[in-house]
């Protein structure tokens, strides 16, 4: 399995998009305000330097997995002990997002539906291209997914300029200030981070490792500019004060917009950008999920643990009780512990440490 660095590209930017559209909206708006834009901003910026730090410590180990230089840098238990770190992240936060889809799925347009449907469906579908491609067949899907998304939201956010108020955007710092702008940065912080995380896996899957950085940063970057003119076309829309007690903000506008009362009920756009990113995220989540289990336990064919794996996914699913408690989990857990940790923390510490390593190496041998 080999990945190019357009493939990368399109991964992360699918990847990131339509989750961080349809969850990150609303509590942003909630926090900073009209000054939604800047959070984004602190927040896109602070991600592709998270990204950047990832990137150096997986390009230490270029031909070898988080799972194997993590033994490398810190010694086998250690090495263990971190890698656990990110399965939490891998099985929880996918569990969550299964209950999401969901949830969000049956409130908009199946509502006799009973859950286990939807997760069954996802879960056969992941199965199905795991099993089949890998890494590389998922990455294939990016490449077709990705353009589909940003023709759909060019298209969405034409459609909602004529329904803009720029007054919305005033006054701009002076009713919040860098608390809460910062606070709103957090969430949309912890999310764009995740590529750090994918990054430190799939560096090894590269054909060209060395083009990591810019493939990477670059989806991110492109994620975050339609994030946050989506973000922009919110406010002006709703204002901050409606938009911040709107769940899905973003969704709803979508279904607000109506072109010379002909163009309508463009509900099914929202929903397309929503679950071909979703399909990706689950997809990449559950690939490193296996391929990590196997490493981790030296078992040769990965796709072994795809059946074990799909059941975990599910129980996971069942078990998250409704999507208000995702919510508050993804706000919690995400910013306060996979932030620092996984995505700051640990990818410090490896970068360090395996920086000395190496410099040690090379004196010895010179």
């Amino acid at each position: 399995m080999k990945l190019s660095e357009l493939q990368i590209f399109w991964l992360m930017f699918t990847f990131e998009t339509g989750n961080i559209i349809l969850l990150t909206v609303g509590p942003v708006m909630q926090e900073a305000k009209q000054d939604v834009w800047i959070s984004y901003i602190i927040a896109s910026v602070l991600s592709v330097l998270i990204v950047y730090i990832a990137i150096k410590t997986a390009l230490l180990y270029p031909k070898h997995t988080l799972i194997q230089y993590s033994k490398l840098i810190l010694g086998k238990w250690l090495g263990i002990v971190a890698t656990l770190v990110y399965f939490v992240q891998w099985f929880a936060l996918a569990g969550n997002i299964l209950r999401e889809f969901a949830d969000f799925t049956i409130s908009v347009l199946l509502p006799t539906t009973p859950s286990w449907v939807f997760f069954i469906t996802m879960l056969l579908l992941l199965i199905y291209v795991t099993f089949i491609g890998g890494i590389e067949g998922i990455a294939r899907c990016a490449e077709v997914f990705g353009p589909i998304i940003i023709f759909s939201a060019v298209i969405l956010i034409s459609f909602s300029i004529k329904d803009f108020d720029v007054t919305n955007l005033l006054p701009i710092f002076v009713d919040t200030g860098l608390g809460p702008i910062w606070g709103g940065a957090l969430t949309p912080l912890a999310f764009f981070g995740e590529t750090a995380v994918m990054m430190l896996m799939l560096v090894s899957f590269m054909d060209k490792p060395e083009n990591a950085m810019k493939s990477a940063i670059s989806g991110l970057a492109s994620a975050a500019i339609i994030v946050s003119i989506v973000a922009l076309c919110v406010l002006f829309v709703f204002g901050p004060e409606i938009s911040g007690k709107l769940r899905h903000p973003a969704f709803d506008l979508v279904s607000y917009l109506s072109v010379m009362d002909f163009i309508q009920n463009l509900d099914i756009i929202g929903m397309l950008v929503w679950i071909l990113s979703v399909f990706i995220k689950l997809s990449v989540y559950f690939f490193l999920a296996c391929y990590g289990i196997a490493q981790l336990f030296k078992i040769k064919d990965w796709r072994k643990m795809i059946w074990i794996t799909g059941i975990i996914y599910f129980m996971l699913a069942q078990f998250v009780p409704s999507a208000s408690y995702t919510f508050g989990y993804m706000k919690t857990y995400f910013v306060y512990y996979v932030l620092p940790i996984n995505m700051i923390g640990i990818p410090l510490l490896f970068w360090i440490i395996g920086t000395m390593r190496k410099r040690k190496k090379k004196n010895l041998v010179s």
